[in-house]
């Protein structure tokens, strides 16, 4: 291994101040993965973690996963590392972390850097693999730390703590836009639930049953054959029953029998009336009788 930052002073840098200052350098790795070290720095502590990830790496690669790829954004304020497609930050390592980066020469594609946890403050060896750049990166991360020392000198010690505080900021709004995800994922999943209970629990082909429809008056159409019980009520009283047919006597309008001569009494007539009457019956009964 080779320590990145012990380079001569007047060495020339691949980069412009103002590229890593004021922006980011991209670059395109394969991310083995990170793993804790017990030391903040030392060229075997990082040959150790290589050896190891490298180990996990084939036993991945036996089982047909492929290494993920990432985006490296290196600056003076630290190294992103994001998903290349979605751009999402993975593990924001803030620079005033980092305590150790070193390119692999015995293989040229591996570069790691050991950065302290801000959560757990455990020393984690990240380690990419780059088949052209490993070496191009970590002179990269050491220009970026030579130009925030500078920084730091000029400003006294305050611009530290002011990148601290930003830092600390860029974490929470990261934190804040995760949470916000997943409680869109949630609402997402709710809102899903209910659709499917709504629709299981509604029957297939169920009607609303109509109710007769009414005039002008709000009034039900009369229908002979309709059943009387088969009538609304109205105001909570049942209509007035129909009248049955009688089998009495028929009356007229001003209450009295209909008049059959024949079937009168005797004393309802004066005598005369009464003879005359009596004769027409006998001749009835007559010609009854021989008919």
């Amino acid at each position: 291994m080779n320590r990145a930052f012990s380079r001569k002073k007047d060495k020339t840098w691949m980069h412009t101040p103002e590229a890593l200052s004021k922006h980011f350098i991209p670059y395109n790795a394969k991310f083995l993965g990170s793993t804790e070290v017990e030391q903040p720095k030392g060229t075997e502590v990082v040959r150790d973690a290589v050896r190891k990830l490298k180990f996990a790496r084939h036993i991945k690669k036996s089982e047909g996963q492929k290494i993920p790829k990432v985006e490296l954004q290196i600056s003076i304020y630290g190294v992103k590392i994001l998903e290349p497609k979605t751009k999402e930050v993975q593990h924001n390592c803030q620079l005033h972390r980092i305590s150790f980066c070193a390119d692999d020469k015995t293989d040229k594609r591996i570069f790691t850097f050991i950065c302290k946890d801000s959560e757990s403050n455990k020393h984690l060896c990240y380690v990419f693999d780059s088949e052209k750049c490993a070496e191009e990166i970590t002179l990269t991360i050491g220009q970026a730390f030579d130009l925030a020392y500078r920084k730091f000198l000029e400003s006294g010690g305050k611009d530290v703590e002011t990148r601290k505080q930003i830092a600390g900021l860029q974490k929470r709004i990261q934190d804040l836009e995760t949470e916000n995800m997943e409680l869109k994922n949630k609402v997402q999943d709710l809102e899903n639930q209910l659709r499917v209970t709504q629709v299981s629990t509604s029957p297939a082909g169920s009607m609303t049953p109509k109710s007769p429809s009414t005039d002008i008056f709000d009034m039900i159409p009369f229908s002979p054959i309709s059943h009387q019980s088969s009538m609304p009520t109205r105001n909570g009283t049942q209509p007035p029953p129909v009248p049955s047919r009688s089998t009495e006597i028929k009356r007229d309008l001003f209450g009295a029998e209909p008049f059959d001569p024949f079937n009168c009494g005797a004393a309802d007539f004066p005598p005369d009336i009464q003879s005359k009457l009596d004769e027409m019956q006998r001749q009835r009964w007559r010609g009854s009788k021989w008919d």
